[in-house]
């Protein structure tokens, strides 16, 4: 695992967000004490212990009617933060679940009773648990910020931890939900809505990804930033007026880790789609176009008082996550 470090290093992200076990699987061996070693001696290095984000598995569904598969998803997300703690990552992302054959209040209660035995079950720990806004198609939950504000109110309830219930939002996952990112305006927007109805103090992580699905779609298909029908063209003119710059230029959301979750490979020039995906987003801070001659560095250490452009990454390991070429949904 400590590879996703070194890789995000050498883009010179400040962040990485990685499955700290097999994402389609139930099964898992114990943590290696030698992949944790290494993870941690490389996580101290960097300092990034107060921004690493983990996503949970796919598997589980909080908000299922099934009884056996509802308990079946508690266990494997008290592991998912059992394994967070013992890699000092304090942020863990799950999708809140469907309700299938019951009803999105039965889904949310649902929700909210796990929550409460898996905080029961990791009391003390440090690990915060974000409920990720989806695109809300069928009985997926989360797909409407007022949604996810009643499951967090009743997931409190439940554990009366308001600390460790967060969220994290996904602009492609926004805008195909209905939430327009494809300008800044209709973006800023969204934010000030967000922020009236949950709050932006808890919002702990983004996901920056370009959207193949229109506004509305309820597609969830992670695209290039600007090769998406939100940032319409990879420039620096039309990525400043869609709702990515809303987001990096956010001043209440300076200090919160941003992750890309786009396609892993190469461009036909063979450039790194996460070296240019990072070049536009740092072009949006400084005003310059740099999408053109970026490349990954050599690997490095950043000096302490060096300015970091953005917090962002390009999303899982690669190596931890084979489908993500195949199916960007999966990312």
């Amino acid at each position: 695992m400590h590879q996703a470090l070194l890789e995000a290093e050498r883009y010179g992200m400040d962040t990485v967000q990685v499955f700290t076990k097999n994402q389609q699987q139930w099964n898992t061996k114990p943590l290696d004490p030698v992949a944790v070693k290494d993870w941690l001696t490389e996580l101290r290095r960097l300092a990034w212990q107060d921004r690493v984000v983990s996503h949970a598995g796919y598997l589980s569904n909080l908000a299922s009617p099934d009884d056996e598969l509802w308990k079946k998803s508690v266990d494997l997300m008290t592991l998912e933060i059992e394994r967070c703690e013992a890699l000092e990552i304090p942020i863990l992302v799950h999708h809140p679940g469907a309700y299938t054959t019951s009803s999105a209040a039965e889904g949310i209660a649902r929700i909210a009773k796990a929550y409460g035995e898996l905080f029961k079950r990791t009391k003390g720990f440090r690990t915060v648990v974000c409920l990720e806004g989806t695109v809300g198609a069928g009985s997926q939950l989360g797909g409407k910020f007022e949604e996810l504000a009643q499951i967090r109110a009743a997931a409190i309830d439940k554990s009366a931890e308001p600390a460790r219930v967060g969220f994290c939002l996904d602009t492609c996952h926004m805008h195909a939900a209905g939430y327009d990112m494809s300008t800044k305006a209709s973006a800023d927007a969204a934010i000030k809505q967000f922020d009236q109805i949950c709050g932006l103090a808890n919002l702990r992580a983004m996901h920056l990804n370009d959207s193949k699905g229109k506004a509305g779609s309820k597609l969830d298909r992670h695209e290039h930033l600007g090769r998406g029908t939100i940032g319409g063209k990879p420039t620096l003119a039309a990525l400043s007026a869609s709702g990515f710059a809303s987001f990096v230029n956010h001043p209440k959301l300076a200090r919160v880790p941003m992750i890309l979750e786009t396609p892993k490979g190469e461009d036909e020039k063979g450039r790194s789609w996460d070296a240019i995906n990072l070049a536009l987003l740092r072009s949006l801070r400084s005003g310059k176009d740099l999408s053109g001659s970026v490349r990954a560095g050599p690997s490095r250490t950043r000096p302490r008082n060096e300015k970091k452009p953005i917090r962002t990454d390009s999303g899982k390991s690669r190596s931890r996550n084979p489908l993500k070429n195949a199916d960007p949904r999966k990312s």
